[in-house]
Order: C-alpha cells, then structure tokens, then sequence
C-alpha cells in the first residue's frame, strides 16, 4: 500500500481547506493540517493568487514528511517575529514550534518547503533544526 499523499494545486484561499480536509482524511494528524495550512498560505502570501504548487506528505509512521513545492525559486521564506498587533508573521514559527526540522532546498526552477513531523504523541520535539540549502 502506498502512504504517499500528492496533491497538484492552484495557490488560491480555497485550496487550504482542500488540502487540510486531504492531509486530515490522509494522516488524521492536527500538527500535518496545521504545517500545511502555513506552508500553502505562504505561497498564497508571497507568490500571489494562481501559482501552481505541489504538496507531498511522505511517510504515516513516527516520522512524516510534508513538502511544498512551488516554481520560484528565489522568494525564499524568511523567519520573523511579529508584533503582538499584526495579524500575519507567525507561520514560520508556528511551523519550527510543531516540526522535528524543516527547511528549503532550490531546484531547477523551483523550490520545495519541508518539514518533518512526529506524529507519535508519545514523542517530544526536541532537537528541532531549521535547514536552508541551495543550489
């Protein structure tokens, strides 16, 4: 059987419910939902309405991978911390507080986000690392 989830979509608001209710219905794992929701509203935020991307969930044991791909390789996310009054800036720290890691790696003409997640709640998240490797 293959636990490999792989979702082709168009960054819109719309495709963050699909793609939660598809990682939900995949997993059945809030941090995944979560971790998806940012990664897909970042490129929404930053690569604007319409962008195609691509959204892989590897793995359902201890360890799950979420990946996102999209075709800018350049407009790379950048960790930041927001004011108390603002109503955006959280995402990437929401995404390193629930992943074991995460980070960015360039392709040829793109770029994927990724994190892994424990899902096993018997587990802590210590040992979290950021990674950002180019090429």
């Amino acid at each position: 059987m293959n636990s490999d989830l792989t979702l082709h979509l168009i960054a819109t608001p719309g495709a963050v419910p699909l793609a939660r209710h598809a990682v939900r219905e995949h997993l059945g794992s809030h941090d995944a939902e979560l971790c998806v929701s940012e990664l897909l509203t970042n490129a929404l935020a930053h690569l604007g309405h319409g962008t195609a991307v691509t959204l892989r969930v590897t793995g359902r044991a201890a360890r799950t991978r979420v990946e996102l791909t999209d075709p800018d390789p350049r407009a790379w996310p950048v960790p930041r911390e927001a004011a108390t009054d603002e109503e955006s800036g959280r995402g990437l720290a929401l995404l390193d507080a629930l992943a074991l890691q995460w980070g960015v790696i360039r392709g040829p003409g793109s770029k994927t986000v990724w994190c892994e997640l424990e899902l096993d709640p018997g587990h802590s998240h210590h040992g979290r690392v950021a990674l950002i490797t180019g090429g």
